[in-house]
């Protein structure tokens, strides 16, 4: 009985040591860290409450589709709509959003009323509707780009852009396409790297928009003056690169990726990942994060993918959050307005919130779609409370009202200590309360200089005018006691020298 109490004694006693070691293990397993991420000022990876999580994987099935989604390549949310170009069987169908978790097909179009050409679609790859309600789609197939009322009827046909520069032979291949409010029309086209195609709410061609920068290595420039014809035709050619998708955001500004820049050329400044171009096509992108704005900052290989992130499409929301699509490893990334990293989440795979091949990003408020066109599937992501308290810090410091945005980031520094957002986000809402030394005492913690040097001039402003009293004293005195005291030096220089001068009279 006594040897029976002894082992079950030990049995427990092993039993309650197993649960306190591997009890914190499970939890840990089991919370939401680990799918999302960001990069700290050292560039080390942080692990990061998740920003996101999947709500609803819907495939053709879950559409309720006879025939299955063929490669799809272009999605665009309208209202309560979101169009997608089944590119594979010529054809753009229609979702109504009830939620981010119903998606109903409410219609299919694969044809149009009216035109003198074909009035069916050939691969089209991407879709637009103005505020008009006209629908534009790129008909790659047919090498046009058509335009549409709401009711299907034809309007327009837009065709190569007529340049004198451009290679007779070359296809008009429209691949994506933004409508602006008045109805002009930036275009995307295979073959054409001389930036954006834009066409005039007529059709008419007005010219190319935001070129991207040439790159180029100087040895190889150097040996191109000397090398021969021959030579010179298999080297690479020093041209622009044609850009792969492209945004208009709320205020009319273009969002524009390139997703074929070189790893060295995006970490060195020499390209842009993603470009904010204004109405002249100059890029007008913030970039005062620690790192620039192109996606993963470690280009090592693993699970058969290398080099920099490939961005495929962006979207942007109206707190100027944007989301940039990265087709090489499946992940999205997010910048605020000052191309600080946000969050960062995604990967390859078959399971939901991974891809196989992603296509197109979209956005309904904080919701983000994103298009699989291997796997044919729409994946929506709703914010998770962390998610939702960062936009709400981010937003509430837009409206002006930065107690409030700086209580909401005090709450997400409590969720993830790690955030450095959290603590610039709470130094610059300090600093439009004009806390000056607190909130230098936040930008230091995250090593900001820039905002802790504009904290620091306030507070040297501030503690100038608050001493400016003590300051003039200080100075007076500086000036009068040494005058004062030479003064009386001379004085008694004087009367010395006036008695000696006496004494010697008189004697």
């Amino acid at each position: 009985m006594r040897n029976n109490n002894f082992f079950i004694k030990t049995a427990a006693a092993v039993a309650a040591v197993a649960f306190t070691l591997f009890a914190p293990i499970t939890a840990y397993a089991s919370t939401e860290y680990g799918y999302t991420y960001n990069y700290d000022y050292w560039g080390d990876v942080q692990e990061s409450a998740d920003f996101y999580n999947v709500c609803k994987v819907f495939t053709s099935s879950d559409l309720g589709l006879d025939v299955k989604l063929k490669s799809p390549q272009g999605m665009f949310l309208y209202r309560d709509s979101i169009f997608i170009c089944d590119s594979g069987n010529n054809r753009i169908i229609e979702l109504k959003r009830n939620s981010a978790e119903n998606l109903e097909v409410v219609n299919i179009i694969d044809s149009f009323k009216g035109g003198s050409g074909e009035n069916t679609f050939n691969n089209p790859t991407d879709f637009a509707v103005s505020e008009d309600g006209n629908y534009f789609i790129a008909d790659q197939g047919n090498a046009r780009i058509l335009k549409l009322d709401k009711d299907l009827n034809f309007l327009l046909e837009i065709g190569k852009p007529d340049d004198n520069t451009l290679d007779p032979k070359l296809v008009f291949q429209p691949n994506k396409l933004v409508i602006d409010t008045a109805e002009r029309v930036y275009c995307i086209a295979t073959g054409i790297n001389k930036g954006l195609v834009k066409y005039e709410n007529d059709g008419t061609f007005s010219g190319f928009v935001g070129a991207t920068p040439v790159t180029f290595d100087w040895t190889d420039y150097i040996w191109k003056k000397f090398a021969s014809q021959e030579q010179r035709a298999k080297m690479v050619s020093f041209v622009p690169t044609e850009y792969s998708n492209i945004f208009i955001d709320h205020e009319g500004f273009i969002y524009a990726t390139n997703g074929t820049a070189k790893g060295e050329d995006l970490k060195a400044g020499k390209a842009d990942a993603v470009r904010k171009l204004n109405l002249v096509g100059s890029n007008i992108l913030v970039q005062n994060g620690e790192y620039r704005v192109y996606g993963d900052l470690y280009f090592g290989s693993g699970g058969g993918y290398e080099g920099p992130s490939q961005f495929t499409d962006v979207t942007v929301m109206d707190n100027d959050i944007y989301t940039c699509l990265d087709k090489n490893r499946g992940r999205l990334f997010g910048y605020d307005d000052q191309g600080r990293m946000v969050f960062a989440f995604g990967g390859n795979g078959n399971m939901d919130g991974y891809f196989r091949q992603p296509s197109a990003i979209e956005h309904y408020g904080h919701e983000l779609y994103v298009l699989d066109s291997l796997d044919c599937s729409i994946t929506s992501f709703v914010p998770t409370e962390f998610g939702n308290l960062v936009y709400d810090a981010i937003e509430k410091f837009d409206q002006g009202d930065y107690v409030g945005s700086g209580d909401a980031w005090r709450e997400v520094m409590n969720q993830n200590g790690n955030y450095d957002l959290a603590y610039i986000g709470i130094g610059r809402a300090l600093l439009r309360q004009k806390q000056y030394k607190e909130a230098m005492r936040y930008f230091e913690l995250k090593y900001d200089a820039k905002n802790y040097s504009k904290a620091y001039k306030q507070y040297r402003k501030e503690w100038v005018e608050d001493h400016i009293v003590i300051i003039v004293i200080v100075i007076l005195a500086l000036f009068l006691i040494p005058s004062g005291i030479g003064r009386i030096k001379k004085i008694r220089h004087e009367i010395d020298t006036a008695d000696i001068f006496v004494s010697g009279r008189n004697g």
